[in-house]
């Protein structure tokens, strides 16, 4: 059945089923000439035998002309000469099987016109067994010949006939060599034919290979051009395409390239929906969104398929519209803008993108313009206007003992204390972003590192009743930074940690390296920081606790000069925290190993 199918079978098939039609056709053809031919050659020569008979015998005697004529009949042809109804004679070849009796002869109606009137007659007859000895189920016949024949005084006639059989004979000897011809021409026609056609189908199941090779990616596959005629140029042209894939691949591959490295340089997110708003696409900062909302919504499995439902929303306003939709959706205290729009193909939309562009910074900045004046203006009126009360004290005797003055002049001396080291962390946050940080790097244990800072602070948090403990998944960890620098970026998150989170409450460490650098989290089971402070909280002058009560507050500045020292060592630090859940700092500090 697989020859059948192929190619080579169908052209070997169809050939050899016309070749074999024609030469059907042909037989049957040469079969019906040759069954005609052998019958009129048969009576032309028994009628010629017949006119020779009666000549000899009007030009010889009787005896020499009977002599004469049976020499000229064969042993399958029989002759009856009548002279008168009593005066006949048979050849002598006659048999008593088929042997014409005289009064069939005379009284036939057909063949007695030869004695009635003077001409030739010819019949085909069946033999009648009424005449002869042959049996009745014998369906052979006969083909009988009259010429009349002049007498002395009265009209005679010669009849010859023969058995159409031996006719038949000649007929299936001719018929069984041009069967035999036929047979042979169709055997050799089938292996011409399968000959010709494998011929041609070897270079059509090359391309056959060459056409999966390239399915695979193989695009150098080539098939050889054997002949010129019109597989050859097939096999050209398959060779031409095969390069034009590979150049079309190529720019594709190029393209395809450029687009990503554009979409991952990009300061903006993008999404990339199909018609029925499945994700396609994304880059880095769209992926952090999407991570962000995550955790909003408390999804721990991350499903990449899910979209939040505004961005959903304007989607579908995107393609039912078929306008550009913009829209804002604050999450984990960032402030992101989406511009959706349709994407078409051809006059039908076949999608939509979303640029996803993180407005905080800019928020931020109108935000902190209106509060740095504030900010600074409150952290310096209260220590000018303790120290200027207690001044005025001092001037004004009202400090009537010496104990009363030291006292005064001690809070004078800790709220100038204050003022400087205010001033100080505002001098070096300044140079810090103007880049003059100088850091120390130094090839530093972690572990020992973080056990030492976590075992600083135990006295501080059993007298806060709080749970410290470390978590480090890494042994054996040794990473370049500045001991110094991180110290104090871990004492302040440690410190604000323990400052944040109530009675029995727990702060935790968490050391998670790979091979791309360190990453430490200090998570607290505190009251967390609300989502509209979220973006605030490494710019200067930052306070969760909005009463900026003395006891728990800081300066302001903490987070926002440990911000500045981890992009001093290339790294990055963020912050996750939902109200009532506690807060969770991140820290990212790369490997540097040159």
């Amino acid at each position: 059945m697989m020859l059948f199918r192929s190619v080579a079978g169908k052209l070997w098939g169809t050939i050899l089923l016309l070749v074999s039609f024609v030469l059907l056709i042909l037989t049957v053809m040469l079969l019906e000439f040759f069954e005609n031919y052998h019958i009129n050659e048969t009576e032309k020569g028994l009628s010629n035998t017949a006119h020779k008979i009666t000549r000899i015998l009007k030009e010889h005697n009787r005896d020499v002309g009977l002599e004469i004529s049976w020499e000229l009949v064969d042993d399958v042809t029989k002759v009856v000469i009548i002279n008168s109804p009593k005066e006949y004679y048979y050849s002598p070849n006659h048999t008593d099987s088929l042997k014409l009796p005289i009064s069939y002869l005379t009284e036939e109606d057909d063949l007695k016109e030869v004695l009635t009137k003077d001409k030739t007659v010819k019949k085909v007859t069946s033999v009648n067994p009424e005449y002869t000895d042959v049996s009745a189920d014998d369906d052979s016949k006969i083909l009988i010949i009259g010429v009349p024949l002049e007498g002395d005084g009265s009209n005679g006639a010669v009849f010859i006939y023969q058995s159409i059989e031996v006719m038949h004979e000649t007929l299936r000897s001719t018929t069984k060599f041009i069967l035999l011809a036929a047979g042979v021409a169709i055997i050799l026609t089938t292996i011409f034919a399968f000959f010709l056609s494998t011929r041609i189908n070897a270079p059509l199941r090359k391309m056959k290979e060459a056409a999966f090779e390239v399915a695979r990616g193989k695009f150098d596959t080539k098939v050889p051009i054997l002949t010129n005629d019109e597989v050859g140029e097939l096999a050209m042209a398959f060779n031409q395409m095969g390069r034009q894939l590979k150049f079309n691949m190529n720019a594709l591959s190029q393209e395809k390239e450029q687009l990503a490295s554009i979409l991952s340089g990009m300061a903006d997110g993008v999404i990339t929906f199909n018609r029925d708003g499945t994700i396609l696409i994304t880059n880095p900062p769209a992926e952090r969104f999407l991570q962000s909302w995550f955790y909003e919504l408390d999804d721990i499995e991350n499903n990449t398929e899910e979209v939040p439902s505004k961005v959903m929303e304007l989607f579908q306003l995107a393609v039912n519209t078929e306008k550009e939709q913009i829209g804002e959706i604050p999450i984990q205290g960032r402030s992101w803008v989406i511009i959706v729009s349709p994407l078409y193909n051809n006059k039908y939309i076949r999608g939509a993108v979303a640029v996803i562009r993180d407005m905080t910074e800019e928020r931020k900045l109108d935000k902190l313009r209106n509060d740095f004046i504030a900010n600074v203006s409150h952290e310096l009126r209260t220590p000018i206007s303790m120290m200027q009360g207690y001044s005025e004290a001092i001037v004004d005797d009202i400090a009537g003992t010496d104990e009363e003055k030291k006292e005064m002049a001690s809070v004078i001396y800790d709220e100038s204390l204050r003022m400087g080291r205010l001033v100080n962390e505002l001098l070096d946050l300044a140079r810090m972003e103007a880049g003059h940080i100088q850091l120390t790097m130094e090839e530093t244990d972690v572990n020992s590192f973080l056990q030492r800072i976590t075992r600083k602070f135990q006295g501080l948090a059993k007298e806060k009743e709080i749970n410290l403990e470390h978590d480090l998944q890494s042994k054996d960890l040794s990473i370049q930074f500045d001991p110094d620098r991180i110290e104090q970026v871990m004492t302040n998150l440690i410190d604000n940690g323990i400052r944040h989170t109530p009675h029995n409450g727990e702060v935790k460490v968490i050391e998670r390296s790979d091979e791309r650098g360190l990453l430490i989290e200090v998570k607290d089971s505190g009251s967390g920081i609300p989502e509209e402070d979220l973006p605030f909280v490494f710019e200067r002058f930052y306070k969760a606790d909005k009463a900026r009560t003395r006891g728990r507050s800081g300066t302001g500045l903490g987070l926002a000069i440990a911000k500045n020292i981890i992009e001093a060592h290339k790294g990055h630090i963020t912050v996750q925290s939902k109200t009532g859940h506690g807060t969770t700092f991140s820290i990212f500090i790369p490997r540097n190993d040159g």
